[in-house]
């Protein structure tokens, strides 16, 4: 079979509370046929009965520690198996998030967690991540929803899956704030805060670097131009090379101290640049409110 004609197929796996099953919904929402829960034992029947139906619609399916007879070995197992077979195209998205969040989602919602039995939640949130170790080592990509809204991974969905046929690869530039921690879902992070500090200048401190104010003042540093040229050319080395090895999207994370002036400037750049130049580019600016997000 062509790989033209293969069916692709996203497994959705992770942390219970890390938004798996709003990753589901937001496959459905771009065409995937979506199954939450499903035993392995019937992931081939399901893939072979899919394949040889009328539909060509791709398929997502969540497994995790709620799956019926679950066990890390049979996961690893069954992959092995998937990635064998030439009618299919597998890409396996995982979806995590810090102790603390999770612990805060079971708290709110009340919900009880799938390893709970008696335990403490902090417990049994920490023997879930002890189980998903092995699996971390075959993930194809990371989604880290402990900074993101419902409607933010759903948009990094829809980005990064919406686009999965096209020629080129889809890459996210993110900026952050060291102040707040390293995003967990970057492939690359780079660190901008030799760059001129919009913080110290009374004026600029509480604009952003979306502000053309501020995006003219960290510009103005003569670092920052050889710094745009020499991270273009890294990307555009890297590239083609990451897609030879079937991976679909990069996600590329620009940090500064409170990821609000600096990094969020040179994403507006490199981004911006990337998009003349013909990629399929995502803007997300982790520290900005909302309102402000491109």
């Amino acid at each position: 079979m062509s790989l033209a004609v293969k069916r692709q197929l996203v497994i959705v796996t992770g942390l219970s509370g890390a938004g798996k099953s709003s990753a589901l919904h937001a496959f459905e929402d771009i065409g995937f046929q979506a199954i939450d829960n499903l035993p392995l034992t019937m992931l081939s029947q399901l893939l072979d009965e899919a394949i040889s139906g009328d539909s060509d619609a791709p398929i997502a399916v969540g497994i995790d520690s709620r799956t019926l007879h679950f066990s890390p070995s049979k996961f690893e197992k069954a992959l092995g198996t998937l990635r064998g077979r030439s009618d299919i195209h597998l890409h396996v998205l995982f979806m995590d998030a810090s102790d603390d969040v999770l612990m805060k989602r079971f708290s709110e919602t009340r919900r009880v967690h799938p390893l709970g039995e008696g335990r403490l939640l902090r417990a049994a949130i920490r023997q879930e991540r002890d189980l998903m170790v092995p699996i971390r080592q075959h993930v194809d990509g990371l989604i880290d929803t402990s900074k993101r809204t419902g409607a933010e991974t759903r948009r990094t969905i829809l980005n990064r899956f919406t686009a999965h046929d096209e020629p080129n690869m889809v890459v996210t530039f993110m900026s952050f704030g060291f102040a707040n921690g390293v995003p967990r879902d970057a492939d690359m992070v780079l660190d901008v805060r030799f760059l001129r500090n919009p913080h110290y200048v009374p004026e600029l401190k509480p604009k952003t670097g979306l502000c053309e104010e501020v995006a003219s003042y960290v510009q103005a540093d003569d670092g920052f131009e050889p710094f745009i040229e020499k991270t273009m050319g890294l990307v555009n080395f890297l590239l083609p090379r990451y897609r030879d090895e079937g991976k679909s999207y990069l996600t590329l994370a620009i940090g500064c101290t409170g990821g609000k002036h600096r990094s969020v400037t040179v994403v507006e750049r490199i981004a911006g640049q990337m998009t003349l130049d013909g990629m399929t580019v995502n803007r997300y600016h982790r520290e900005i409110a909302g309102d402000e997000r491109r």
